[in-house]
Formats: structure tokens, C-alpha cells, sequence
């Protein structure tokens, strides 16, 4: 039962509130800024004060006063014609985290709702349900105002959810399922459940946390693919890098290290005539190191927007209202950018480590790794899908941040296309984890086409895990039933589990010892 509303929740809570068994509650303190802050909402109506949000128009239509009577009209009408999104909807765990992320927004106590309204959005989450969201149609400003709606209308009975069993039903339904009716919206509270970067941000975590699971393989595919390649461990020496102290360097050095550490592989091969190896063995700690700071940047940033209030107006306890700009989306959308940069990066590296594998010129081993070259391609195609993913790549890594397209008659002059941002850099990441599975592969072959001799620990409990799922490559099959399950280790977090079981946890963020 993860507590919303208060404190700063890290990053795998956030991850285990996008599972269908998970719930959330708000305690007592919390309840209490809600109320404090709802009652300065009823006070402005009380006082006939104009308030953007509550009893205005909206956007370019702030300046129409709307009558005390129509209040409840207006905030129907703001989720309803705000529903505009298009295209496929966004997963089922992106969903149900941009709600729990909502109710943490607004059980922060800056919003003006009403305890009810949280206490509605509760009932619902808690019933496993997800709320069925559009992936596009949001340019990142005044929040994700279009996918934000379609997650309001099943609070008002309207709109689609997921259930906890993948059925998708109309909100009406969803509700009953959650034991609740459909709320009547208050004033403010139409605009509290879409002002916001809930969507950019909950798209933006599951990401986060899928590439800190890339970044980790990378490491561990590089190590594989030295040892296959009877390449150097000279390059990761502790003196190269205290020379070059970026922490992120050092950190890929140490993992290097550690994985390859025992290695007979490469003990064997240490008088060998070779002098250096490619740059995408021998610079790996350099360019995976710049990865990992990308991604521990966007853990950074996306941290503190999860647990920041970003709707407008804000609505504080000591009675002012400030109509501002926390909805901008440009600090998650930069960070996405970063992360899809620095995630692209590891594809591009990989893909060419899996080159060297498979180039008879430069492996030493049979070409493309096939058991009969000629009457069998082996790995050629592989590598082929290898390079595509990490081409595609690099399209989906141009910045979304730095585009911007005025909306709302001019009064939104400046946006930050968060999602397209979050959609992009998860792309990238999906991408990445396919890149990396060719590489464990082909270097998992590598391995078994060399001496009998033993890897490092942390190689060879790595091997052990592409070879629990991807059996030995003994001639020509429909390979891409192994690259699948090969990215299913990554993906489920099965490949790091059993490296860290081994040789103990792999350095992501925290200073390299």
C-alpha cells in the first residue's frame, strides 16, 4: 500500500504502482491540505472573486466570467470537448502510473479539490483499473490537457478502462467494478485533473526504469563480447580512468571489471600479438559512461516532477491563488531527449561490437558465426537488424524539446512536446533492448566456439542466462524466436538478477569505489 499525496516516493514504487495488484492510499495529514486548500476554492465562490479555472473560461476564454449556477456545466464541459486525443492508447501500466501520479498531484494539497474527488480516483485505482488514454494529441503545455481528459471522463462515467484482466469497458462499467458512481465535478476540479505533466511523466518512468535495465546489459554484452573476442582488459584498468574521473566512466570500467574478473579466457590470451581492440570494446566505459549520466539525469529530474504539484491555478492553504506555469512540460521533455540520446548511443555501440563478432577480418572466428559459412548465414542477418534498430534510432533521437507550435489563439505561445518526448525515448529504449539481444547472442556464440576454457564470474552467469532461454546455436533457425527471448531477459530484469547474484550489484549512478 504505497501512501500518495506526501514525501517523494523513489523510483521502483512508482514502477510496482503500475501493476493491477497494487493500491494506494492518503493519510490523515494529507487529507487535512486537501481540505485547507479546497476551502480557499469555496471562499473565492463565497466571495464572488473572479479565479481563473474556477469560475472563468479557459485559455484564451479567461477573460468570460461564467455564473455560480453553471460551475459543475463548466467542468463537465472542459473533460469532454479537452478529449480530442487520437491514435493507439498508451499501455496499460503507463495508464494506471499517469492516475496514480495524478491522485499524488492533487492529494498534495495545492490543488483545490475536494477530499471526495481523491477519494473517487482512489476507489477506482484501486480496483486495478486503468483509464484507456490516446497516446497522442498533447503538445507538453498547459499540461497534457488532451490524454489527461480521457483519463477525467471515466471519473465522470464517461471515456474507457482497462480492467486489472485486460478487458477494455466503458467508464460507467469501470466504475461499478470499483463499486463507485460517477462524480459530479466542482468548481476547480474539471481543470485540477488535466493541467498537468502526469502523461510525459509516467511515460517518461517506465522508460527511465527500462534503460537503467539497458544500460546495465550493455555493460554486460560488452563483457561477453571481450571475452568471445579474446580482446583486452587493459582499457578498463582502475589508473586509466582516475585520470578521466567522469563517475559514470569509472563505473563502467569496475562493471567491466568485475564481470570479466577469474576470466581463464583472457588470461590465456595475454602474451597474444594484438596491440589494441576496436573502440567498441576498448571505449566502451567512456560512451556507456556518457549513457548512464544521461539516464541518471532524467531519473533526476523525473523524481521530483513525479512528486510536484503541476496544475493552475495553484491553490495554496494561506488563501492565495497564483495562476503560473508548472504545467510546462520543458524540464521532463529535455530529459526524455537526453535519455533517448544517451540510449541511442548504447544501441549504436552494441551493434558494433556485433560486427566485430561476426566479421571473419576481424573475429578470428568462422564467419557470421555459422556452424557451415557459405551453406549457412549464421548471424549475418542478425546484424543487419541490429543496424536498422540502431539507425531507426537515431531519427527518434532528435530532440522533441526544441520544437515548439504556438496553440490556443496565441495565448499558448511556447510548448514542450513532453510526450512525443516520452513516446520517442521509449522507442528507443524498445529498440535498444532488440540491439543488445543480438549482441548477447552472437556473443553467447562467440563463446561457445572458442576454448573450453572458463569466462569471468560475472560473464559466465550471464552466459547462463541466454542459455537458459536460447539454446545452443548448432545450424541455421528462425532466429528471431531467440533474439525475443534474449530481450525478455533484459527486459524482465532476469539477465542483470542472475549477473548480480553472481559477483554482486553493477555500479548505475552512485559514486565507483
Amino acid at each position: 500500500m504505497v501512501n500518495l499525496g506526501t514525501g517523494c516516493p523513489d523510483l521502483p514504487t512508482w514502477i510496482d504502482l503500475t501493476r493491477a495488484d497494487s493500491r494506494a492510499t492518503v493519510d490523515a495529514p494529507t487529507r487535512e491540505r486537501v481540505r485547507r486548500s479546497r476551502a480557499v476554492v469555496e471562499k473565492a465562490i463565497e466571495d464572488g472573486a473572479t479565479v481563473y479555472g474556477v469560475n472563468t473560461g479557459f485559455g484564451k476564454l479567461a477573460n468570460l466570467s461564467i455564473d455560480a449556477a453553471r460551475l459543475a456545466d463548466l467542468q463537465r464541459n472542459l473533460i469532454v470537448s479537452h478529449a480530442t486525443g487520437v491514435g493507439s492508447p498508451l499501455p496499460y501500466e503507463v495508464a494506471r502510473l499517469a492516475l496514480a501520479l495524478r491522485i499524488h498531484a492533487v492529494a498534495r494539497g495545492s490543488s483545490g479539490v475536494r477530499e471526495q474527488l481523491v477519494d473517487h480516483m482512489l476507489a477506482v485505482f484501486n480496483a486495478g483499473l486503468a483509464p484507456v488514454i490516446p497516446a497522442q494529441g498533447s503538445v507538453g503545455a498547459s499540461g497534457d490537457l488532451a490524454p489527461l481528459a480521457h483519463m477525467a471522463l471515466p471519473m465522470i462515467g464517461l471515456g474507457e478502462m482497462w480492467t486489472a484482466d485486460g478487458r477494455r469497458v466503458p467508464g460507467a462499467e469501470a466504475l461499478r467494478i470499483a463499486g463507485t458512481e460517477p462524480i459530479v465535478l466542482a468548481a476547480k476540479e474539471g481543470l485540477a485533473l488535466i493541467n498537468g505533466t502526469q502523461i510525459m511523466t509516467a511515460g517518461g518512468l517506465v522508460t527511465l526504469h527500462r534503460a537503467l535495465q539497458c544500460s546495465k546489459a550493455a555493460d554486460i554484452a560488452c563483457a561477453m563480447t571481450i571475452e568471445a573476442l579474446r580482446a583486452s582488459v587493459r582499457p578498463m584498468l582502475p589508473a586509466v580512468h582516475e585520470v578521466r574521473p567522469h563517475p559514470t566512466q569509472q563505473q563502467t570500467a569496475a562493471n567491466i571489471r568485475a564481470l570479466l574478473a577469474d576470466s581463464e579466457i583472457l588470461q590465456s590470451h595475454v602474451g597474444c600479438s594484438k596491440v589494441q581492440d576496436a573502440y567498441s570494446m576498448r571505449c566502451a566505459p567512456q560512451v556507456h559512461g556518457a549513457s548512464k549520466r544521461a539516464i541518471e539525469h532524467a531519473r533526476d529530474v523525473l523524481l521530483i516532477e513525479a512528486s510536484s504539484v503541476t496544475d493552475n491555478p495553484l491553490v495554496f492553504a494561506d488563501g492565495d491563488v497564483v495562476s503560473a506555469g508548472n504545467f510546462h512540460g520543458q524540464p521532463v521533455s529535455q530529459a526524455l531527449d537526453f535519455l533517448a540520446i544517451g540510449t541511442a548511443t548504447l544501441a549504436n555501440i552494441s551493434e558494433r561490437r556485433t560486427e566485430n563478432l561476426v566479421n571473419p577480418d576481424i573475429s578470428g572466428l568462422p564467419a557470421f558465426l555459422a556452424a557451415e559459412p557459405g551453406l549457412e548465414s549464421g548471424f549475418m542477418i542478425a546484424q543487419v537488424t541490429a543496424a536498422a534498430l540502431a539507425s531507426e534510432n537515431k531519427t527518434l533521437a532528435h530532440p522533441a524539446s526544441v520544437d515548439t507550435v504556438p496553440t490556443s489563439a496565441n495565448r499558448e505561445d511556447h510548448v514542450s512536446m513532453g510526450v512525443t518526448a516520452a513516446r520517442h525515448a521509449a522507442k528507443v529504449v524498445s529498440n535498444t533492448v532488440s540491439v543488445l539481444s543480438v549482441e548477447l547472442c552472437a556473443a553467447a556464440r562467440g563463446l561457445d566456439l572458442g576454448e573450453s576454457l572458463r569466462p569471468g564470474r560475472g560473464v559466465e552467469a550471464a552466459y547462463r542466462a541466454i542459455r537458459a532461454v536460447v539454446p545452443p546455436h548448432d545450424g541455421d533457425r528462425e532466429l528471431h524466436v531467440d533474439l525475443a527471448a534474449a530481450g525478455r531477459t533484459i527486459r524482465d530484469g532476469d539477465l542483470v538478477a542472475a549477473v548480480e547474484s553472481a559477483i554482486g550489484p553493477l555500479a548505475h549512478g552512485q559514486p565507483a569505489s
